[in-house]
């Protein structure tokens, strides 16, 4: 459906950079708007708003931790279950539950 990378320009720096195939349609597919900041905007305005987690990948709103702080999350390394690789996870592994990594964290939801 997006054959090829698009050059977008921020309105923050007025720099160029590449909203890629596979970044609009996730965007897409999110019913998200078009970027309009460079990654290095996003990330220096979300790091001033304090929104360090709780919301989705790209462009998610901070809200709804229900009484975590608002720091930044720690994660811990782990061996996915599934494929070997190794993974960051947002709980310690106990060793009791398998643990994947995204991409076959993914695949087993689907």
């Amino acid at each position: 459906m997006y054959a090829s990378d698009k050059t977008l320009v921020c309105q923050d720096c007025n720099q160029e950079f590449v909203f890629s195939a596979s970044e609009q349609a996730f965007f897409a597919e999110r019913q998200f708007s078009e970027p309009r900041r460079c990654p290095s905007c996003r990330a220096a305005r979300k790091a001033q708003r304090g929104d360090f987690g709780g919301g989705s990948h790209m462009g998610g709103s901070g809200g709804g931790r229900g009484g975590y702080s608002s720091g930044p999350r720690e994660m811990f390394s782990a061996t996915c279950s599934s494929c070997g690789r190794e993974a960051q996870v947002p709980f310690r592994p106990s060793g009791a539950k398998p643990v994947y990594c995204s991409d076959c964290f993914t695949a087993r939801r689907g």
